[in-house]
């Protein structure tokens, strides 16, 4: 199959622009937001929490807030991203035009996954000031990054094609992803939870992908490596059937 690479280009550079124009906004939030977790977590109450693991607090939970950034900013670009084009009716001169629908996923997916790497490479310079960083697997930590950064870039594009309003748009992200992430070992550590709690938190995928980040930080986690990337790719391939079995019967978006 021949890539309409003109095609795919203008649809990616179109949404990098609008990430351009929006540069101060699309940055300073995430960085304000970040900064108020250290001072708050790293510096209040990482005074009264001992080391976990043989590492500060504030350094703890440096991979925790990155993945929240990471989840939160994928699929927020990317939904907004397809959404938009469906709300003021520009869809159609996509659909019209010499580009695959496996070209428009690419395109939609590779400007969200992007831009959402740009933000948390700035997340992660922010969290330098308030914290001792040390990457002991830096391969992994890139490989982690954008494995995450592709996969909730699709789930993020999955929500704007099933999306009718912004109103429900914003559901997953804000009522489900946020709280699963603070719930999932984001900022302390499972060892610090009562038995039951700590077998409630295995249910939940996103302590995986904390995990397996910081790990990549200081080489420590609640469970195998192997295991947070065999979640983070089967959760990939799900979301990959899905948009693939409702682009071809283009549910929401042909009608």
């Amino acid at each position: 199959m021949t890539i309409n690479f003109h095609a795919l280009k203008a649809i990616y550079f179109h949404e990098m622009d609008r990430f351009r124009r929006t540069l101060i906004q699309s940055l300073l939030s995430p960085v304000l937001s970040t900064s108020l977790y250290f001072i708050v977590f790293g510096s209040v109450i990482g005074d009264y929490v001992e080391n976990i693991d043989g590492i500060s607090y504030g350094s703890y939970i440096v991979p925790g807030l990155l993945m929240l950034t990471l989840l939160t900013q994928s699929i927020s670009n990317t939904s907004f991203g397809i959404f938009f084009p469906k709300f003021n009716g520009t869809i159609y001169e996509i659909l019209a035009a010499p580009i695959s629908t496996t070209e428009i996923v690419i395109a939609y997916v590779g400007a969200g996954a992007t831009k959402t790497l740009l933000v948390a490479a700035v997340i992660f310079f922010t969290s330098l000031f308030f914290a001792e960083v040390n990457v002991k697997f830096p391969l992994l930590m890139v490989f982690l990054l954008i494995l995450v950064a592709f996969t909730f870039a699709l789930f993020g594009f999955l929500i704007g094609l099933l999306s009718k309003n912004f109103e429900q748009m914003s559901i997953i992200p804000t009522i489900v992803i946020t709280p699963m992430v603070f719930l999932g070992g984001s900022l302390y550590s499972l060892d610090m939870l009562p038995s039951f709690w700590q077998t409630v938190t295995y249910f939940n995928p996103v302590v995986y992908l904390v995990n397996g980040l910081r790990f990549s930080f200081y080489g420590v986690s609640d469970f195998n490596i192997w295991i947070s990337i065999s979640t983070m790719i089967l959760f990939l391939i799900v979301c990959v059937t899905l948009v693939a079995a409702i682009l071809k019967k283009g549910y929401n978006i042909k009608n």
